[in-house]
């Protein structure tokens, strides 16, 4: 198994390990699930550089690395809006966006076209990475809400940027 998917598989597994430490709520939980959430988001950037960097493409790496992603976003933005953190509308507008932009995906795929991440979904991933390490830092509720909606923003405004650029595929006129 070559160095990506080692990564992609390393976070596919700290994401049980991330929530068991969650959910144990010893002293300091918090902060070592943010430890664990920060390690298995940096494999996210680790194995994307390193695939590019090395022209590697699996299919286990096309599934399984953005699945390993939207898990573990959705398992930290779900702790925290049982912690009543985020509210549950922001997480459902992520999931949304999430399986919109991958019907999408599928759409293209039907037609022989691949839609590669744009610039603007990899600053969602890493704007909602940024945010949600903030909130494992116990600070103000504003400040909570301005992660959040850095977030929806985010998610918004690319998703949107998804369906314009590929409108064609699905007969739209814009």
């Amino acid at each position: 198994m070559n160095t990506p998917n080692k990564l992609t598989l390393l976070r596919v597994v700290l994401i049980p390990v991330f929530l068991v430490v969650l959910y144990l709520g010893f002293p300091h939980a918090n902060l070592v699930a943010m430890g664990i959430f920060i390690v298995a988001s940096l494999t996210d950037f680790l194995d994307g550089y390193l695939a590019r960097k090395n022209n590697i493409v699996t299919d286990f790496g096309k599934f399984m690395d953005p699945l390993a992603d939207k898990v573990l976003v959705f398992a930290a933005m779900m702790w925290f809006v049982e912690l009543g953190i985020m509210p549950a509308w922001a997480v459902l507008i992520v999931i949304v966006r999430e399986f919109a932009v991958t019907a999408l995906r599928l759409i293209a795929v039907g037609d022989g076209l691949v839609i590669a991440a744009g610039k603007s979904g990899k600053v969602k991933t890493a704007t909602t990475m940024v945010c949600l390490v903030a909130m494992f830092l116990a600070l103000p509720q504003w400040a909570n809400w301005l992660g959040t909606g850095l977030i929806v923003a985010t998610t918004l405004y690319s998703g949107v940027e998804y369906f314009v650029a590929n409108k064609k595929l699905l007969n739209w006129t814009m």
